[in-house]
């Protein structure tokens, strides 16, 4: 479990950093990067919460501040690839 959990944490913290390195220089394929590490994210995360469920509450609330934060990011890429490709 120890390491599923260092997995989550670093793909987590590296979807956070590519949505901005996404944001700077927008394109599909690296949008589409993007759906595979927040889908990886959730995936590691639900495995997390089912093996241990004593942290329910304070792991689903930080797993949709998580989600949050990533759509808020994908949207803002996805208006600026939208963008550039009008011009």
């Amino acid at each position: 479990m120890f390491m599923i959990l260092i997995a989550h944490i670093v793909i987590a913290l590296s979807s956070v950093i590519y949505t901005a390195y996404v944001y700077i220089s927008p394109s599909n394929k690296k949008l589409n990067a993007i759906y595979g590490l927040v889908g990886l994210t959730v995936a590691s995360g639900t495995w997390l919460i089912v093996s241990n469920p004593s942290h329910m509450v304070s792991s689903c609330v930080s797993g949709l501040t998580y989600l949050g934060i990533m759509f808020f990011g994908i949207a803002l890429a996805r208006r600026k690839l939208h963008a550039n490709h009008d011009e």
